[in-house]
């Protein structure tokens, strides 16, 4: 059976390890993001796992480019089954020390991206009854963090315009699906390429994971749907925690998360900023951090294997209810 995704931002980083996922579990994959080199390389090992590939270069920010794009995929691999949204670009630093157009150019590509590629996967899909729409989220969009304003608040819209969405689908009785996989601190080029009025080097606030932990959870969701899926340990207690005690969030993020999110000794080792442009070049999946990062999470695997674990915990709820009715038969 011939499934067809698109996965925006696939030229690097998560949607990059999320390319290569999908193309490994049988999905022909077109890659849209604006870097020419990456997303052509990102083709090539789709092809090269036996799948078709399609190398669409354009901006998200741009909602015709998206729709033009989602032309040539349904001309020329099929219907569209899943589109994953997973593009992003960064500022760092206080908000006060943002340009205003940098701030806006993180909104308009990290939410209205997001926005323009629902569209065009929705336009395509809902005549068909069928479909798949999976929005990669972030802790930090149910718990904002300094230094990252634009990032935390696209985050953040992302949730309540998914959340709309979903409930127009509800009440229209419609079989298309939208997901959301909401992230950790991953182990990608974007603390390379950010735009940053910090002082030291930008790092993802620990714990960090390889950026395939988050691929497998948004392979493993595009198969077995699912509303909401947490990815990491770290991304429980994030979400949990704020809504246990925002004021405690608050205190802690101004406390550790300033100094936390800056590494002096990866100093000099940026490679542009792709804010407005991409940087040239295929910079692959991984950032600086591969020696701090983790391959594996628990919670992850469990996410991955929750059908297996269902059944696990079906099977034992099962022996215990024999148990007890067999011991309430002997007393019987």
């Amino acid at each position: 059976m011939t499934r067809v995704a698109v996965v925006t931002g696939g030229s690097a980083g998560l949607g990059r390890a999320t390319v290569r996922e999908l193309a490994a579990r049988g999905w022909d994959v077109a890659v849209l993001a604006r870097g020419a080199d990456g997303v052509h390389a990102a083709v090539a090992e789709v092809e090269a796992a036996g799948r078709r590939g399609l190398a669409l270069v354009a901006d998200v920010s741009d909602r015709q480019a998206v729709e033009d794009a989602a032309d040539r995929v349904e001309a020329e691999l099929g219907p569209i089954d899943l589109w994953v949204n997973g593009v992003m670009v960064g500022v760092f630093g206080r908000f006060l020390d943002t340009a205003p157009e940098d701030f806006e150019r993180a909104t308009q590509v990290d939410y209205l991206g997001v926005v323009n590629g629902t569209r065009a996967a929705l336009s395509r899909m809902v005549s068909r009854d069928s479909g798949h729409v999976i929005q990669v989220g972030s802790a930090l969009g149910s718990r904002g963090i300094p230094l990252q304003g634009a990032y935390c608040g696209s985050k953040h819209a992302i949730v309540g315009f998914t959340e709309s969405v979903v409930s127009e689908l509800i009440e229209q009785g419609s079989k298309v699906r939208i997901s959301r996989v909401d992230m950790p601190a991953l182990n990608t080029i974007q603390f390379g390429w950010v735009k940053s009025t910090l002082p030291h080097h930008a790092q993802p606030v620990a714990p960090i994971y390889q950026p395939e932990v988050g691929a497998r959870a948004i392979a493993a969701t595009a198969e077995h749907p699912r509303r909401r899926t947490w990815v990491g340990e770290s991304t429980v207690y994030t979400i949990l925690g704020n809504r246990i005690s925002g004021r405690f969030a608050d205190w802690y993020a101004a406390k550790t998360l300033v100094g936390g999110q800056q590494i002096p000794e990866k100093d000099g080792e940026e490679i542009g900023v792709n804010l407005y442009e991409p940087v040239p070049g295929d910079h692959g999946a991984h950032g600086a951090f591969d020696e701090q990062s983790h391959e594996w999470s628990p919670q992850t695997w469990w996410v991955e294997h929750r059908r297996l674990g269902n059944g696990i915990i079906g099977a034992v709820l099962g022996v215990a209810g024999l148990a007890v009715a067999t011991a309430a038969g002997r007393r019987r």
